[in-house]
């Protein structure tokens, strides 16, 4: 027992190798909360295009315009961009934005990098979340709103909106969830995140076994901690219905 705590010493504590992994912890952390905020912010935007009915040839005469009546570009452009991001894995997502964009074009540092990569990702998740749950919702409710005088902007914001959140709330603390672990991955442009930390405690120490499952401990009290609230906010939003 004594040698085996010395090798767990040797292991952590030599060199305060520990710091790795609350530098980690906090790098990871930090990308997760800023990309989720990202994520949501343009979620509901890509939400809304998607559900939006701007139609802007939808009153044209012309017969040769006939076929773009119905053509929404809002629609179509947030499709697109859901498809895209959606169908492609998070990590190339990561490589082409850090190589082709922020060392080609622009330049910045791989946290602010991570935080971008991983917001545009969690977005189009997000998107279709919100849309769903506002889709999800009786129509007649909309119908309600727009027959009391209410524009659309404010049937969404009064009526619409606080609605469809009770329905999402859990599954947007589950893609939260979700890119708190997808964010092992950023190690791959350098950000030095919770799984860097561990292959470089591994790599230093010659053991292996112990930093990837201190690694693998926290992301699993994490997101335990995650779900409880989870399942904590479900509660207390189907006492308030």
């Amino acid at each position: 027992m004594d040698s085996y705590l010395s090798v767990l010493y040797n292991t952590f504590m030599k060199d305060e190798r520990y710091m790795l992994i609350v530098n980690g912890l906090m790098f990871t952390l930090s990308v997760t909360i800023l990309a989720a905020v990202i994520g949501i912010i343009l979620g509901v935007v890509l939400s809304l295009m998607t559900i939006s009915d701007f139609r802007p040839f939808k009153h044209t005469k012309s017969k040769k315009l006939a076929f773009l009546r119905d053509f929404n570009p809002l629609n179509k452009l947030a499709l697109f961009y859901v498809t895209v991001i959606r169908g492609t894995p998070t990590v190339v997502q990561l490589l082409i934005l850090f190589n082709l964009v922020f060392t080609g074009i622009l330049e910045a540092p791989v946290f602010v990098v991570a935080v971008i990569g991983f917001g545009l990702n969690s977005a189009a998740y997000v998107a279709e979340i919100i849309r769903a749950g506002i889709q999800g919702l009786d129509k007649g409710q909309m119908e309600a709103a727009r027959a009391l005088g209410m524009s659309y902007g404010q049937s969404m914001r009064v009526i619409i909106i606080p609605q469809a959140v009770k329905k999402i709330m859990p599954a947007l603390v589950s893609e939260f969830i979700v890119l708190f672990k997808e964010t092992s991955v950023v190690g791959m442009i350098g950000g030095n995140d919770l799984t860097k930390a561990a292959k470089e405690i591994a790599a230093n120490s010659f053991r292996a076994a112990e930093p990837w499952l201190l690694a693998a401990l926290i992301y699993l009290l994490l997101t335990t901690l995650f779900t409880y609230f989870m399942r904590k906010v479900e509660k207390r939003l189907k006492e308030s219905d």
